[in-house]
This record gives structure tokens, sequence and C-alpha cells, in this order.
């Protein structure tokens, strides 16, 4: 796949049985902007069971890493060219241009909801829908609700993502300091959402990114859009990368039917 605006490897995941007109999930894994890869099952479980549940045409997005002096805006770039290619091959893919849905885990939520925010301000063609699960959409988290702050007190300052250890991730894929963060990059920032599509928000109970993903769902309805924000009892963050956990049946199914529409 190659794009102007970006170049990278994508997967196509397709249902065995011949049709159009069907639904198209543009997808980009987490990694803290520095890590993972299409093999990983936050990407390739989560494409296969997506794809069979929902007869979707899935895009699994091998976007380039924040490593080795890559910095933003290069991930998003190959997020937003992979989605652009996605929408004008989708015919051919056997799917509906007008049933995308964008979506990623973690630092991928990020980068999907960065992209759908240079999409419409540039007039490209809107995805139908979002699908950010724990995504980190703030250079600095927002305040947790009493609810979720007495979680974050009994967890690990790993879970609880303290700003001892975000800020060097978010600095990594910024190459820069969070003071200089903009909307594409960090968009719980922009102080316009409206025109975003009808998104839904998958969060992990014991994760401070819920923070995140919590006030970035009132920031959406807040401009008008329509906002699902369901929260995963009894994980910690990133459970789509652990396939055994029992939770994720009801994920995948939640998320099949987000992208059926």
């Amino acid at each position: 796949m190659d794009h102007a605006t970006g170049s990278c490897a994508v997967r196509v995941y397709t249902p065995e049985t011949d049709a159009d007109g069907r639904p198209l999930f543009v997808w980009c894994h987490g990694g803290a902007w520095a890590a993972g890869d299409l093999e990983g099952p936050e990407a390739d479980a989560t494409a296969r069971e997506v794809c069979v549940r929902a007869d979707a045409v899935v895009v699994s997005v091998d976007y380039r890493l924040a490593k080795d002096g890559v910095h933003y805006p290069v991930p998003l770039d190959d997020v937003v060219a992979a989605y652009l290619w996605a929408v004008d091959k989708a015919k051919d893919l056997g799917a509906d241009p007008a049933r995308v849905t964008l979506g990623g885990a973690s630092a991928g939520g990020n980068l999907a909801a960065g992209a759908a925010l240079r999409v419409r301000d540039e007039g490209a063609p809107m995805p139908a829908a979002l699908l950010l699960a724990y995504p980190c959409l703030h250079p600095e988290l927002p305040p947790a609700s009493p609810e979720l702050q007495e979680k974050l007190d009994r967890l690990s300052p790993a879970a609880a993502f303290a700003p001892h250890l975000l800020t060097p991730i978010v600095e990594n894929y910024l190459g820069a300091p969070i003071s200089e963060a903009t909307p594409y990059a960090m968009p719980g920032l922009a102080d316009d959402l409206t025109g975003l599509p009808p998104t839904m928000i998958i969060n992990d109970e014991y994760d401070g990114l819920r923070a995140s993903g919590e006030h970035f769902a009132r920031q959406l309805r807040e401009a008008g859009v329509e906002v699902v924000l369901d929260t995963v009892p009894d994980v910690d963050h990133g459970h789509l990368a652990r396939p055994a956990l029992p939770q994720l049946e009801q994920t995948y199914a939640d998320m099949a039917r987000w992208v059926k529409g």
C-alpha cells in the first residue's frame, strides 16, 4: 500500500464466502506507538474474529513505529494513507465504501481518532464509525472519576499509567515535549470534534487510560457525536492482546455488532 501521505504494509482479511457490499474495518494495533505488529493477537486475532463475526473485510495496518528516529506524524501518516487506500479499494475488496469503520487499540486508538480528525479537515471521505479500544487520547491523563481513582490507588504505577511512565511514552511518539502535542497527535486536545462519526469506546476496568477514554467520550457528546461507552469488567489494559480471557467473547461480539452497523 502506498499513498501520498504515507507508505506502509497492510494485511487484508476477507470472509470465505463471496459477497459484495460488506462492511470494511480498518484496524490499528497498539504498542505504545513503538511496538506491536500484524502477528500479535491484538492485531491478528482481533482482525480474524471481526472478519468472521461481522462478515466484514478487515484491513490491519502495519504503521511505522516510533523508534529508530521515527516520530509523529509518521505513524499517523501511515494510518491516514491506509484508511484512504482501503476506502479507494473497498469495492475491489468486496466491501462498501460507505460502511467503513476506522478503529484501533491503545496507541492504535489514538491513531484512528487522529486520522479521523485529519480526514475531516482535509475533506476526504469520512468513516461511517469509529471504534476505539482503551485509547490514549490526551498527553496528560484527565482526572479519574472517584470510582476509577479508588481502583488506580490499588494498582501498580505501570497499570495506572502514572505520569512518570506515560510521559516518556508520549514524548517518544511526539519526538517533542508533551506541551507541544497537537490535536492530530492527541485528539483529546481538539477544540472541535464536530463532524466525527458515531464512536464506540471500549475501556478496561483496571486501567489508568480509562480516564482518557471516558473524558473523550464526554468531549464527543458535547460536540454532538453519538457515543457508546463500554467498560470491560475485571481486566487491565490491553485485554485484546490476551485471547484466553473469557471477556473477549463479549468484546468480539460488541465490536462485530458495531462494525456491521
